[in-house]
């Protein structure tokens, strides 16, 4: 018998006809962040989640990649799958190699399934460090996966709040891989973008082997989108932000949507609108075909590197 699911209460489903954006997304542009759900008929939703989506697939997503001008896409597992990639895998499978992916694994995993992970378009794992999604990891666990998958080339998405990175920094810096960070560390909008806590996480990023995603305004800004027919210039709050990473890590910078916005509870954005943000934070021909072609392009599929 199929398991039905029921939604979150509150949850909010992703925008269903999201603008064409004003920015033409340069050819070969690459969304770093995005996540399929379930569907749940098909792969269900793991027991121990703490959220249940609505369905997400491959089809919405790889629809909302053409819409937008998007050519290849990095997907991120889905908390609410746990460590059952198989819905991102299939995912991945049905992009004609058009997307990679970011898996969930268990320290016990063994070298043969991770490699037959690689073959499948897997470059990395994720450790999650928001209590409010994953009952987080024991750093050993954590360890010992990042030992297993060092040898594969594979990297390290880090997820946190931007005030716990002061506690977790030293670990991060002694994992044996590359690291990427999601959201730019999801700094305080709210707080100076020269103050201390952004400060730390700029010379974080400086000393190790990190690289950041400029993503989620929706996520990190107090002020929200443009009213109704107002100025073009969404959430001004996080654009400083942005603007700082690239200024100082334009070789190591990453853009994605975070399609379809897992949690957001005070609105769903406009997937037009988050591209119109980019030349907001990317202000140069040069930063944005870095930003959006040239990084991903040679962290994910480093043999069309020239």
């Amino acid at each position: 018998m199929t398991e039905q699911f029921t939604k979150t209460p509150d949850w909010l489903d992703w925008y269903p006809n999201p603008s064409k954006p004003r920015f033409a997304l340069p050819q070969g542009t690459v969304d770093t962040h995005c996540h399929v759900f379930g569907p749940g008929a098909t792969f269900p939703f793991a027991p121990e989640r703490k959220y249940t989506p609505c369905d997400a697939g491959k089809d919405q997503l790889f629809a909302l990649r053409d819409h937008l001008g998007i050519s290849r896409n990095v997907l991120v597992q889905a908390t609410c799958h746990g460590a059952d990639n198989s819905a991102m895998l299939d995912a991945i499978d049905a992009s004609n190699g058009r997307a990679r992916g970011i898996a969930t694994v268990r320290p016990d995993i063994t070298h043969d399934e991770l490699v037959q992970l690689h073959n499948s378009g897997i470059r990395g794992v994720r450790f999650n460090f928001l209590k409010r999604l994953v009952n987080t990891s024991p750093k050993d666990e954590l360890r010992t996966i990042a030992h297993k998958i060092a040898p594969l080339g594979w990297h390290i998405v880090i997820y946190f709040e931007g005030a716990d990175l002061e506690e977790l920094e030293a670990f991060f810096a002694a994992l044996p891989t590359p690291l990427v960070v999601d959201h730019m560390g999801r700094p305080d909008t709210s707080q100076p973008v020269d103050g201390p806590d952004f400060t730390r996480f700029l010379r974080f990023t400086d000393k190790n082997d990190v690289w950041v995603k400029v993503s989620c305004p929706e996520r990190l800004s107090l002020t929200g989108p443009p009213a109704l027919n107002g100025e073009l210039r969404p959430y001004q709050d996080a654009v400083p932000f942005g603007r700082r990473v690239i200024a100082e890590f334009p070789d190591r910078v990453l853009w994605g949507t975070d399609w379809p916005h897992p949690n957001l509870k005070d609105h769903m954005p406009d997937d037009g609108l988050l591209v119109d943000y980019i030349p907001l934070i990317a202000e140069t021909p040069d930063q944005q075909h870095k930003l959006l072609v040239d990084n991903p392009t040679r962290l994910y599929w480093p043999g069309d590197v020239a």
